[in-house]
């Protein structure tokens, strides 16, 4: 019978196990979106995970949307983040980059000269956002012309590019929480009426435009994405026909063969029954004839639940987000069954090592 601990080979991507450490948005980048050492500390710490995903990381200065969250677009960033990776392989793990753009869930003072974020629509989110004054409300967009749509794929293209080169296995795509690519999915978000706007198809072209440019640049075997049919995150209000929707989305993703498809099963950290909606129907049409592609579930999984949707075959491997930050040495922690440490709210955004590189593995916690 598989387990959680088993080693699976997905894609071109071999992990140790079937525990996949979830993007966290930590906010410690340095001047100018460059990865810092304390940022390489803290994924090694980590590196026991089957496979790491990154912090979500901006594929453009557009992109961005918190204070001090990393890009991948500039040379220096590039540095950084190959302190990283190369930290992470040298303890034997796997880490892909979660390439990110944020569209409306964004600021005025976090946009290159001030301009207004941008998005499949002109309609502001009704959310907030962490800034240099703390949070703040996000400010109104501007819906993207038709002739912008081209350079959003290109920033996409070149990202997953310089990830290869910054020494990542793969890339992530964040096409999910209410960010750009989910703007243009759901109905209740998108109102354009354009090629880009009102069907299933219209809607869904610029996320398979990104995927499509993805895979003919690093290959689909290094290339996943992921996605959150029903969550309400970021004022991402429920699509007219979530099930319709991702079920189109999905089987036009699985005719590249990726490396995997990420799940968020709900709302995001929060309840897993927010909306109905068949999870297994999407399973389905990934698997269907690439059994190599990995499907990963996430959101509010327990031990005894990751182990038991490994072992019925409902998941290939499970995704922990906030058990992590506390917990660097979780993988260790879920195979012998001891207890998990709780996390310090105060210090998740922003800061020094204190709630982030400082926390202690359970057998110097016992010494």
């Amino acid at each position: 019978m598989t387990t959680l601990f088993d080693p699976l080979q997905f894609g071109e991507i071999a992990a140790a196990n079937r525990i996949v450490m979830a993007p966290l948005t930590r906010d410690r980048a340095a001047a100018g979106q460059v990865p810092t050492p304390l940022m390489a500390t803290y994924y090694e710490q980590r590196a026991g995970a089957g496979l790491i995903v990154s912090e979500a990381t901006q594929v453009s200065a557009q992109g961005q949307g918190y204070l001090d969250t990393p890009g991948i677009y500039t040379a220096a960033q590039v540095a950084g983040w190959r302190r990283v990776t190369d930290a992470v392989h040298a303890r034997g793990g796997k880490i892909v980059c979660q390439l990110w753009h944020v569209g409306r869930i964004s600021h005025v003072s976090l946009q290159p000269d001030g301009v207004a974020p941008v998005s499949s629509t002109a309609r502001a989110a009704k959310c907030k956002t962490f800034t240099a004054r703390g949070f703040e409300d996000v400010s109104a967009p501007r819906a993207l012309r038709l002739d912008e749509l081209p350079g959003i794929v290109a920033s996409y293209a070149q990202a997953a590019r310089n990830a290869l080169q910054a020494g990542f296995d793969g890339v992530e795509v964040h096409s999910a929480n209410g960010y750009l690519l989910e703007q243009f999915l759901r109905d209740s978000i998108n109102d354009r009426t354009d090629a880009y706007g009102g069907s299933v198809e219209n809607r869904s072209r610029l996320l398979l435009e990104v995927m499509q440019s993805i895979v003919d640049e690093i290959g689909a075997g290094r290339t996943g994405v992921r996605l959150s049919p029903v969550t309400p995150a970021n004022d991402a209000g429920l699509d007219s026909d979530p099930q319709g929707l991702f079920n189109h989305v999905v089987e036009r993703l699985a005719v590249h063969r990726l490396a995997f498809i990420h799940v968020i099963e709900g709302a995001t950290g929060g309840a897993r029954d927010v909306a109905p909606f068949d999870y297994a129907a999407l399973r389905a049409r990934f698997k269907d004839g690439h059994a190599g592609g990995a499907w990963i579930v996430n959101n509010g999984y327990t031990r005894d639940m990751a182990l038991q949707v490994v072992a019925d075959g409902h998941a290939d491997m499970v995704a922990f987000g906030r058990p992590f930050i506390g917990n660097p040495d979780l993988v260790d922690r879920l195979r012998d069954n001891l207890a998990l440490a709780p996390l310090d709210r105060a210090t998740l955004y922003g800061g020094s090592q204190l709630g982030y590189t400082d926390y202690p593995s359970a057998q110097r916690t016992a010494v």
